[in-house]
């Protein structure tokens, strides 16, 4: 037996609620006398009656009523699932998953996200922290959030933060009983909270700038953390000295909780950039989050080295 396909099923669902050849055929667009054709040509293919014709009236038989209870329910979450689809043309919808340090998620993505959501409710964005250089084609990610310095060049990057500026903070009591390092040489007597990096496994090297001269230094403490809610929860603690991103610590310093020391070798790296594949065609809703946490501020010329 051959099968019915879609258009001859969609033809005996129109005929069967309206009940009705001319009705149904000025629905679909078509000429009564095809619509009458399709009709017979399915009836043929199932070899059973579907709908009883009368001069007056046209009505479903005892299997064309059990079809039409099969089929009304699955037409109409199709065409639901259709007119969503025309919808998405029209208005930002769908979900959007992100990869993204713990620096920016929280510093810039998470700023970005109560407006944002508030004005597309049928968007839905997952962020997941990750500390390591996700490939977020592999792990199937719509974007994800780095330093420009770790994006590849086969991906398009857009900026969405301002300039990092990175401290070195200490409390007044931890302050007291060491002496504030004069230069960043100094930091290898002091009792450094550590960083542990991702992707090699090794501790960061804290960075420095001044008059155009970088150093690196590796320093050694009794704490190593790969996050920021702890390395700042410790720094408050008085462990010992913290490098941090400004903006997570300048609440801290101007009520004299932290005090900031380097400052005049404090190095500065450009934003953070949402990086995603080169395709042709974006989701509406995934266009409307990038413009949404595109940087409209100052740009800089530094480039991050971490």
């Amino acid at each position: 037996m051959a099968l019915p396909n879609f258009n001859d099923l969609a033809a005996f669902l129109a005929v069967a609620r309206e009940q009705s050849f001319t009705r149904a055929a000025a629905k679909l667009g078509v000429s009564q006398s095809s619509l009458s054709q399709t009709i017979r040509g399915l009836e043929a293919r199932l070899d059973i009656r579907l709908l009883t014709r009368t001069t007056r009236s046209v009505s479903p038989t005892e299997a064309g009523e059990r079809l039409l209870q099969t089929l009304e329910p699955h037409f109409e979450e199709i065409q639901g699932e259709l007119t969503a689809l025309a919808e998405m043309k029209d208005r930002p919808s769908g979900n959007i998953r992100i990869t993204a340090g713990e620096h920016p998620a929280i510093s810039v993505l998470q700023p970005a996200m109560q407006k944002f959501l508030l004005a597309n409710p049928d968007v839905h964005v997952e962020i997941i922290v990750d500390y390591g250089l996700t490939d977020i084609v592999a792990e199937r990610y719509d974007a994800g959030v780095r330093l420009g310095a770790q994006i590849a060049r086969d991906m398009i990057a857009v900026r969405i933060g301002p300039d990092i500026t990175m401290a070195v903070v200490g409390t007044p009591g931890y302050l007291k009983r060491y002496p504030a390092p004069s230069r960043p040489e100094d930091l290898t007597a002091h009792n450094c909270i550590n960083i542990r990096l991702p992707t090699l496994g090794n501790l960061f090297s804290w960075e420095f700038e001044k008059d155009g001269q970088e150093i690196k230094v590796r320093v050694e403490g009794q704490a190593v953390f790969n996050n920021i809610a702890m390395r700042l929860s410790s720094v408050l603690d008085g462990i010992g000295l913290a490098y941090m991103p400004v903006d997570q610590v300048q609440g801290y310093i101007d009520n004299g909780r932290l005090i900031r020391v380097l400052e005049d070798w404090s190095p500065t790296f450009t934003g953070y950039h949402l990086y995603y594949p080169n395709r042709r065609h974006h989701s509406l809703a995934f266009s409307a989050l990038v413009e949404a946490l595109r940087y409209r501020g100052p740009t800089a010329a530094v480039s991050p080295s971490a």
